[in-house]
């Protein structure tokens, strides 16, 4: 048997090195990785889709990760802030309280605590009903209609389930009045490549599974007898059982026929769009945080991550670095403006707000990514399940975060490859 795997990023490399079948990757690109790619330059190194690094709740992806990586591998701690009224206050925000202002401590304790909100149907009734007004509207309502750029009470709630748990009443108590707690206990501590960024891993699982076809864009998907033709428009190649792993659009826009409903379907799925803006400073160790989030809607960043404090490595020596992301959608105003807008906006309000210097800028780059977060609308299970169960009724099989259409991290995307490795490999 051989097995066709479309896309060469963390999903199907992991699913290459696991399989015991002949197969091969087929990647569109000259470089492997997807979203796990690092782009290094003028000594600095940075990961295109803002902060890779590695933690789980299961260990088994994390020693897989570990294992790929050997002795090229740091272990780092979190320092995550949230940027709230010029305020660095500790993450997860409920976990930092007495670093508010006394009011704004006061009504995020009191409303956790006097939280009459009932059962919540979408996204934004749950973060009320789990947090309380105070901290809903300080920090997680615009937070998160920023990084999803879309309205919360029009996004389910199924996704939060076992994802983000409600924090127990007496984490929120020490926190309002000064005693340390930590939340999101698993994220506490993490590993990062020493060298090379995230695409480290991608090489290591590259040197593992070698058998990939770079620059090889799937164009066509066609059932033959028993088997399956991938072509690229210049040439063939035939499989017996295909995983697909690049995004659901693309696999569905290489097959003909698709019926009127799936299409339909496809077409109501959301996802976002990533601006990464990349800085280099020329001033050694500006901060010792690992990332800050920033919910201020006039400032278009997210969160902004420092990879020299993932690894020393990431920088030259002498200067710091840091990842501004900004969520988009094509055709709304961010996504269509120019990489030099963009750093400049970027690069003004990190000034603005004391997290840099504009004098010491020393390198600047803008990467785009097309394919980033999947977004839970209301309709979100009504129409995967359309498209996910005419693909399974055709025979190609999916694994990863675009091609089953879910917001799964790298941990998952490895559990899930190596399970299907299992399946494969008894089939």
């Amino acid at each position: 048997m051989k097995i066709g795997i479309l896309g060469g990023g963390l999903t199907g490399l992991t699913l290459a090195a696991n399989l015991e079948k002949d197969y091969e990757v087929l990647e569109k690109d000259a470089v492997c990785g997807g979203l796990c790619r690092s782009l290094q330059e003028e000594g600095f190194t940075f990961d295109y889709g803002g902060a890779h690094i590695i933690f789980s709740r299961n260990q088994a992806p994390v020693d897989f990760m570990v294992n790929m990586l050997g002795e090229n591998l740091v272990r780092g701690r979190r320092n995550n802030k949230v940027l709230f009224k010029g305020i660095l206050v500790k993450y997860p925000f409920e976990n930092g309280l007495s670093d508010l202002a006394k009011q704004d401590n006061f009504e995020c304790l009191y409303y956790y605590l006097k939280n009459e909100y009932p059962s919540p149907t979408n996204f934004k009734e749950w973060i009320y009903y789990t947090f309380g007004k105070g901290i809903a509207e300080k920090y997680l309502v615009p937070y998160n209609e920023k990084i999803w750029n879309y309205d919360t009470a029009r996004m389910s709630m199924h996704w939060m389930e076992g994802r983000v748990p409600r924090p127990p009443i007496e984490d929120v108590i020490k926190s309002a009045v000064g005693i340390e707690t930590e939340g999101y206990t698993h994220q506490l501590y993490f590993f990062y490549p020493k060298t090379g960024g995230i695409q480290a891993l991608i090489k290591a699982l590259e040197y593992k599974a070698p058998n990939i076809s770079r620059e090889f864009n799937v164009t066509r998907i066609v059932k033959q007898g028993a088997g399956w033709v991938i072509s690229d428009g210049k040439g063939e190649k035939r499989f017996d059982e295909v995983v697909a792993t690049i995004p659901v659009a693309d696999i569905l826009g290489a097959m003909s026929e698709v019926p009127q409903d799936v299409s339909t379907a496809l077409n109501k799925l959301r996802y976002n769009s990533l601006i990464c803006v990349m800085l280099g400073i020329a001033k050694p160790h500006i901060n010792d945080m690992t990332a800050v989030y920033i919910p201020d809607r006039e400032f278009l960043p997210n969160r902004i991550g420092f990879p020299m404090n993932f690894s020393a490595d990431n920088v030259p020596e002498g200067k710091s670095s840091l990842v501004a992301e900004i969520t988009c959608n094509k055709g709304d105003r961010v996504y269509d403006m120019s990489d030099e807008d963009v750093i400049t906006h970027v690069v003004e309000g990190l000034h603005e707000r004391k997290i840099i210097d504009k004098k010491d800028l020393c390198y600047s780059k803008v990467m785009r990514t097309k394919y980033a977060y999947v977004v839970y609308d209301l309709e979100y299970l009504k129409n995967v399940k359309i498209v996910r169960d005419y693909l399974v009724q055709t025979g190609v099989i999916l694994c990863g975060r675009f091609a089953e259409f879910e917001y799964i991290n790298m941990d998952a995307c490895i559990e899930r490859a190596i399970k299907l490795a299992v399946v494969l490999n008894r089939g």
